[in-house]
């Protein structure tokens, strides 16, 4: 099993509600009203993504982004 970092972005009023995209599969991408919908969707997201990169024989990234926060005055 892998794990790969996802970025969340939450959307602009009277637009998708939540957004994410993966740093280490260029592409991949999913959209969901609420939170946990959104991560169900991307998770099916990257699964299709590496279902569909082993179908062309193509290589399958390894999950290599990290994720943190910095805290910065503001």
């Amino acid at each position: 099993m892998k794990e790969y970092a996802i970025v969340i972005h939450r959307g602009e009023p009277g637009q998708i509600a939540w957004g994410a995209t993966v740093p280490d599969l260029p592409g991949c991408v999913s959209v969901g009203d609420t939170l946990e919908e959104l991560k169900a969707n991307i998770r099916e997201a990257i699964e299709l993504h590496l279902e569909g990169l082993a179908a062309e024989g193509l290589p399958v990234p390894e999950p290599t982004s990290q994720v943190s926060t910095v805290a910065v005055a503001a």
